[in-house]
C-alpha cells in the first residue's frame, strides 16, 4: 500500500509519462534493493546457523546420545558464563561478530543476544522444527523443555519404550521418547487406573472372574499378575495394599547398554536414576513396617542406586548388600577383568534394628504314612543345578523297579545321585516314583528325606536357620556357586523347550529369599516381573503375590509359565524348586490389565512400518484420541508435508514416531478409575462391576442390576402401550422414582 499511494498521486496530478516511468522505476529499484538485502540477511543467518551448530557440537556435553545438539545445555552454560563456551565462540569470526560487543578495544560477550538467538524456535528450523511450529508444540517461541516446568522421566509418561524384543538374538535399540510435564499433571497421572481383561487361571483352565476372595482383615486374598506400566500400576494398587506387602524383590534394567533385556537397558544415567526413584517411592508405601525390599542390580549403577535408596528408605533402614555370582569368567571384557557378580541392596521400611527380619525356622512339609510308622518324611528334588557335562556319572536313565517305567536324565539338570549309588538309594526306598502314593501328583521321581536323618545330621535344631556365621556361610556358598544366570536359563528351557527369555533368575535364589523373610500367606511383590520367577516360586511356597509387567511378553511367557505352575490334570511344573518344596500343582491366579486408551495409539505408532501408515494414524488420532491441550486438533496439510520430509531423513521413521507420541495426552494413556463411567471410554458393565469390588471391597451382583434395568424397560414399554390405547399413562420419571432409578 505504501507504493500505491505515490503512484495514485502521480496519476491524479496528470504527470507526464516520463515522470510516471521514473516513479515506477524508483519504487521497483527500492523494492528490489530491499528484497536483495532481505535475501542476503537470510543467507547470512542461515550460514551463521550452520556454522554455530557445527561449532557447538564440538563440545560433547552439548550433544545427546543420538548426536543431536541439546539447546538447553548450551543456554544453561551461557547463563553460567561458561569460559569454555565463551572461548569457543570468541575463536570463531562469525560468532565473535554476532555475539560480542567491542568496548574500548575489548570484546564483551552479549549474553542476551546469544541466548535469544539459540533459544529461538527458528534456530536451525529444519522440517522437524517447522512441523512442531505448525502443530503448536511450542509456546511463546520456546519449546516446552525450555520453559522450566517440572521434568520427570519414566516409560509411558514423559518417555516411551518400544519393548519389542522377544529373544536375545533380536536385540535392537529401543525407541526412547522424552517430554516435559507441568507439575499439575502429575497428581492426575497417579490416580488409580481402571482394570480390564480379567481372567482367572486354575487347574481347570481359564475362567471368567466373577468375584474376588477377601481375607478377614479386608485385604484382597488373590494372586495377581497385572499388565501395564509398572509405575502407574503401583499407584493403582496403593489403596488396597498400602502397608500390606512383606517382601518386594525386583530385578530392574541394569543400565549397561549391552545386556539383552526386553526393557530399555540403555537409559542415560540421570534418566535411569529418575526412573528408579519414581518406582521405589511408590513401592515403599506398599511395604509393611517390618517389610523388606531386595533390589537386584549390576555394579555399574549399584553405588548410585544406593544413594537414591538411602534417600527413599532412610540410611538407617539399610540392611545389607548381598553379592551373587552370575557366571564363571568371560574373556572379551574391558581391562581383561571379568565382572562376574551382581548385587542385591536390601532395605527395610522401618523395622527396629532389634527386630528379627530373617526367619530362624524354615518350614518343611512332612508326611506320615503307614509304610513308615516310626518316622516322617518330606519330598526333595532328585536333580541338581548341574548339567550332564559337569556330572557325567549322573548321566543315566532312572528305571522304576515296580513297573519298569523309564525316566531319562535332563541334560541341563542331571540327577543328584550317580550310577554307582542309585541301587543303594532304591534299596533304602529313598526314591519316590509317580504313582507310589495317591496323595502325591508326581510327574518325575523325587527324593525322600526322613526327619530322623535330618535330626541325626543336624541335631534337634535341624530346621532352624539361625542368622549366624554358619547360616551366612551356607547362604553365601549358594549365592556364589548355585545361582548363576545359566541355571535360570536352564529352568526356562526345561519349561518352554527353548530360550524364550534372556537372563531369568534361578528359582533357588527366590526360594532362599522368600524362605528366610516371609511366612505362608504373606504378600510378595515384583514390579519388574520379567519371566515370572518371583511369582512362580511364591506360588509354589504358598505365598500370595502381585506381579507387574508392562512388556507384551507377559502374556506368552510370564502367564504361560504361571499356568504351568498351577498345572492341569495332565501335569504341572515339576522343575526348579518344586521337588524341594514339595510342589504338586494347584491354586489359581488372576490376570488383568490397566485399561488403555491413548496407550493403544502408542502401540499403533510403534507398529507402523512406513510414513504412509503414520500419516493415517495421525489423521485417526486427530479424530478419536485425546491430544495434548497445546496441539492443533486438526491435521494441517502443510504440516503433513513437513512430516513426510522428516521420514526421508536419517532415522526418519523413528523421529516421526517420536513426534506423533508427543501429540498424545499422556494422562490419557490409561483410563482413570474416576472416569470409568465416561461414555468416551466405552467401559463394559462387567468391568465396572469388577472394578467397583476390586477398589471398594463391595460386591455388586450384576444379575440384580440387570433385572432392575429389565423391569424398568418393561414398565416403560407398558406405559407406551397404555398411551397408544388411550389408557392411563405413567410417565417415565414416575417409573424411575418408583424403582429408585436416576434418569
Amino acid at each position: 500500500m505504501q507504493c500505491q499511494r505515490p503512484l495514485n498521486g502521480l496519476l491524479q496530478s496528470h504527470l507526464g509519462t516520463r515522470n510516471l516511468i521514473h516513479c515506477i522505476s524508483h519504487v521497483m529499484i527500492k523494492h528490489n534493493s530491499f528484497a536483495c538485502r532481505s535475501y542476503r540477511e537470510t543467507s547470512v543467518k542461515k550460514n551463521l546457523d550452520e556454522s554455530l551448530f557445527t561449532l557447538l557440537k564440538t563440545l560433547p556435553r552439548f550433544v545427546d546420545e543420538s548426536g543431536e545438539l541439546v539447546k538447553t545445555a548450551v543456554v544453561n552454560s551461557a547463563w553460567n558464563s561458561d569460559p569454555e563456551l565463551i572461548g569457543l565462540l570468541l575463536g570463531d569470526a562469525g560468532a565473535r561478530e554476532k555475539f560480542f560487543d567491542e568496548i574500548e578495544g575489548h570484546r564483551v560477550f552479549n549474553l542476551k543476544v546469544f541466548v535469544d538467538y539459540v533459544a529461538d524456535k527458528n534456530f536451525l528450523a529444519n522440517s522437524y522444527t517447522r512441523f512442531r511450529n505448525r502443530i503448536g508444540l511450542n509456546i511463546n517461541n520456546k519449546f516446552l523443555h525450555e520453559r522450566g516446568e517440572v521434568s520427570l522421566v519414566w516409560p509411558y509418561k514423559d518417555c516411551v519404550l518400544e519393548g519389542g524384543q522377544t529373544c536375545e538374538e533380536e536385540k535392537r535399540k529401543e525407541i526412547f521418547f522424552n517430554e516435559t510435564l507441568a507439575q499439575d499433571e502429575i497428581d492426575r497421572l497417579f490416580d488409580p487406573k481402571a482394570l480390564t481383561n480379567w481372567k482367572r487361571y486354575t487347574e481347570h483352565g481359564e475362567l471368567d472372574v466373577e468375584e474376588f476372595k477377601w481375607g478377614k482383615d479386608g485385604t484382597l486374598n488373590e494372586n495377581l499378575i497385572i499388565k501395564g506400566n509398572n509405575l502407574l500400576a503401583l499407584h493403582t494398587i496403593k489403596q488396597q495394599f498400602r502397608g500390606k506387602v512383606k517382601l518386594i524383590y525386583i530385578d530392574p534394567p541394569y543400565n549397561t547398554g549391552t545386556d539383552s533385556f526386553g526393557y530399555n537397558d540403555s537409559f542415560s544415567h540421570s534418566s535411569w536414576l529418575t526412573f528408579m526413584k519414581n518406582r521405589l517411592e511408590a513401592a515403599r508405601g506398599l511395604l509393611r513396617n517390618d517389610g523388606l525390599i531386595f533390589i537386584h542390580i549390576g555394579d555399574q549403577e549399584m553405588h548410585y542406586l544406593k544413594l537414591v535408596a538411602d534417600d527413599i528408605f532412610g540410611r538407617n533402614n539399610f540392611v545389607a548388600t548381598a553379592p551373587r555370582k552370575t557366571r564363571s569368567g568371560k574373556s572379551d571384557v574391558p581391562y581383561k577383568l571379568s565382572q562376574d557378580f551382581d548385587w542385591m541392596l536390601i532395605y527395610t521400611r522401618g523395622a527396629s534394628r532389634k527386630d528379627r527380619l530373617f526367619r530362624r525356622r524354615v518350614e518343611r512339609k512332612y508326611f506320615k504314612t503307614d509304610d513308615f510308622p516310626d518316622d516322617e518324611w518330606r519330598l526333595s528334588d532328585l536333580t541338581t543345578q548341574r548339567t550332564v557335562e559337569e556330572r557325567p556319572n549322573s548321566d543315566f536313565t532312572l528305571i522304576n523297579p515296580r513297573n519298569k517305567q523309564e525316566f531319562p536324565v535332563n541334560p541341563n539338570r542331571c540327577w543328584g545321585i550317580t550310577k554307582d549309588s542309585v541301587d543303594e538309594y532304591l534299596e533304602k526306598r529313598k526314591i519316590i516314583f509317580p504313582g507310589d502314593y495317591d496323595f502325591l501328583k508326581l510327574e518325575r521321581p523325587a527324593m525322600r528325606v526322613f526327619k530322623s536323618e535330618e535330626v541325626a545330621k543336624k541335631s534337634d535344631d535341624f530346621d532352624k536357620a539361625y542368622v549366624s556365621s554358619n547360616f551366612l556361610n551356607k547362604a553365601m556358598d549358594e549365592l556364589l556357586q548355585d545361582m548363576t544366570n545359566n541355571k535360570g536359563t536352564d529352568e526356562i528351557v526345561e519349561l518352554f523347550g527353548s530360550k524364550v527369555f534372556a537372563y531369568p533368575k534361578v528359582e533357588l535364589l527366590l526360594q532362599r529369599i522368600i524362605e528366610y523373610t516371609t511366612r505362608e500367606g504373606d504378600i510378595v511383590l515384583d514390579f519388574h516381573l520379567g519371566s515370572g520367577t518371583t511369582c512362580a516360586v511364591a506360588h509354589k511356597m504358598g505365598r500370595r503375590y502381585i506381579g507387574i509387567e508392562q512388556m507384551d511378553y507377559v502374556e506368552n511367557i510370564t502367564v504361560e509359565r504361571m499356568k504351568k505352575v498351577v498345572g492341569t490334570k495332565q501335569g504341572y511344573d515339576a522343575g526348579g524348586v518344586s521337588g524341594d518344596v514339595g510342589w504338586q500343582g494347584g491354586g489359581d491366579f488372576i490376570y488383568c490389565e490397566l485399561m488403555q486408551y491413548n496407550g493403544a495409539w502408542l502401540d499403533k505408532i510403534q507398529a507402523a512400518q512406513s510414513s504412509t501408515e503414520l500419516v493415517d494414524t495421525w489423521r485417526d488420532m486427530a479424530r478419536n484420541s485425546f491430544l495434548n491441550w497445546y496441539v492443533n486438533p486438526e491435521c494441517p496439510e502443510d504440516a503433513v508435508d513437513d512430516f513426510i520430509a522428516i521420514g526421508k531423513e536419517k532415522d526418519g521413521l523413528a523421529e516421526q514416531k517420536r513426534l506423533l507420541a508427543e501429540l498424545l495426552d499422556k494422562n490419557q494413556l490409561y483410563v482413570n478409575l474416576t472416569e470409568i463411567d465416561d461414555e468416551d471410554f466405552a467401559v463394559s458393565e462387567e468391568d465396572k462391576v469388577l472394578n467397583h469390588e476390586f477398589f471398594t471391597g463391595e460386591y455388586v451382583d450384576p444379575d440384580e442390576g440387570l433385572e432392575l434395568r429389565e423391569e424398568f424397560v418393561d414398565m416403560v414399554e407398558a406405559s407406551i402401550v397404555e398411551e397408544q390405547t388411550g389408557d392411563k399413562t405413567t410417565s417415565m420419571q414416575e417409573v424411575a422414582e418408583n424403582l429408585g432409578v436416576e434418569l
